[in-house]
């Protein structure tokens, strides 16, 4: 019954990371495990995981959108809003009671980076830590924002299995990661450390032994 869509308005890439299949196993448990959760929260964020790990970059992308006057607050017009423009099939009844649970001093309004942060699949202290130490390596500047001529410096696409088989060259490899951060057509060269988590975050969720995280980390990035 809660099936995401395959039509949607926000154009959802799948990497091509250490692993394709680690995407392919997280759309695919995330799409049984939606019809069995009833929670709210857990429901939207396993309907952004099914279309894998760049789903939970696109949801923050058209909510960081909706902030039109960068107050950080959405009201529920633009909550609502969001969800339908997301594609992702959330019934009208849990949209609603999902911004009541956020909406705690009954304000109208709800904190964007509370909400963005909450929906974020959960990871433990050890695989944040790595994975903001990537980002702080692509980070030469410190503004808090990576090009994509920073990532291409370092990605190390040459050491994944489609490119050491001649499947794939290393540009084609590192185009389709880079997709990721380019949800819904928006294509501004520049990534976030939200979005370098969220994206990270989707992909840990279906790796269960946190030393082939890190090292799959250490490997991409020469860490």
């Amino acid at each position: 019954m809660f099936k995401s869509t395959t039509n949607s308005n926000i154009a959802f890439h799948r990497p091509q990371s250490p692993s394709s299949r680690v995407d392919e196993e997280l759309m695919q448990k995330s799409s049984r495990a939606v019809n069995s959760t009833t929670d709210p929260l857990e429901k939207l964020r396993l309907l952004c995981l099914s279309r894998g790990a760049s789903g939970i970059v696109g949801l923050g992308r058209v909510f960081r959108r909706m902030d039109d006057d960068g107050s950080k607050q959405l009201n529920k017009e633009e909550f609502l809003n969001g969800i339908k423009e997301t594609g992702l099939e959330l019934p009208q009844e849990d949209a609603d009671e999902l911004f009541d649970k956020f909406d705690t001093d009954k304000s109208g309004s709800i904190s964007l980076d509370e909400f963005l942060r909450q929906i974020r699949p959960p990871m433990s202290d050890s695989r944040r830590a790595i994975v903001e130490q990537a980002f702080k390596k692509l980070d030469k500047t410190g503004d808090g924002a990576i090009s994509i001529e920073d990532v291409r410096k370092v990605y190390a696409a040459t050491a994944y299995p489609r490119y050491m088989s001649g499947e794939e060259t290393a540009d084609v490899i590192l185009k389709r990661f880079l997709a990721n951060f380019e949800t819904e057509g928006v294509v501004d060269g520049k990534i976030t450390l939200e979005e370098f988590m969220n994206y990270y975050s989707g992909i840990s969720v279906s790796i269960d032994n946190d030393c082939y995280f890190d090292l799959m980390m250490r490997q991409a990035y020469k860490l």
